[in-house]
């Protein structure tokens, strides 16, 4: 019975460590590469800007759920459309939530890798 429990308890800690480690490491690897192509863009082609443009996504990733990193920079991408239609994008408090959510992960960021 023991043995059963221990069992029990080990597979619950596993499960629970993985959720963890899935939280932390969300963001698929064609996103992470996308981010560090734009970032080196920005800020020059070294090696040493790969490392801090690999750190920015290191941290927005560890700040910002996947899911709310793609629906900001949907709604930022959406803003820049113009007409009637996209207004909604540029002024609902939802959307300047989740804009605001992104770019205090990117100013976090950019303090601690820059």
């Amino acid at each position: 019975m023991r043995l059963l429990l221990a069992a029990g308890l080990l597979a619950g800690s596993a499960a629970a460590a993985q959720g963890i480690d899935e939280r932390f490491n969300d963001y698929p690897t064609s996103a992470r590469a996308d981010y560090v192509f734009g970032c080196m863009a920005v800020n020059g082609q070294g090696r040493d800007v790969l490392e801090r443009c690999s750190c920015s996504v290191d941290q927005i990733a560890a700040v910002l759920p996947y899911e709310k990193y793609v629906e900001a920079e949907t709604v930022l991408s959406l803003r820049q459309v113009g007409g009637e239609r996209m207004a909604i994008f540029r002024s609902s408090p939802s959307a300047e939530a989740l804009v605001a959510d992104l770019r205090r992960a990117q100013a976090e960021a950019e303090i601690l890798c820059f």
